[in-house]
């Protein structure tokens, strides 16, 4: 149970490390800026849903949630990053 619980802490804090990157990016549309933070607070929301004993929809809604939040600020970043790098 300790193992499952660990990857979650590891996977929550790579996306909140993530989307508040994604966030501070001046150079993007403010909706690209928080669209990964949205995503991240609706899988937060999602997960408190265990807490009052339904399990489903937080099944259902966390885990990819939290995926594609990470992914969507991890493309804004690397794109950010290439944009930087070719205009020096």
């Amino acid at each position: 149970m300790l193992i499952p619980l660990a990857l979650l802490t590891v996977l929550f804090a790579l996306a909140l490390r993530y989307t508040l990157r994604a966030a501070r990016l001046p150079d993007i549309p403010p909706w690209r800026r928080f669209l990964p933070l949205a995503l991240l607070l609706v899988a937060a929301g999602a997960s408190l849903l265990r807490a009052v004993e339904v399990l489903e929809p937080a099944r259902l809604i966390a885990f990819p949630c939290n995926i594609a939040a990470i992914a969507l600020a991890g493309r804004e970043i690397r794109e950010h990053r290439a944009r930087a790098s070719a205009a020096h």
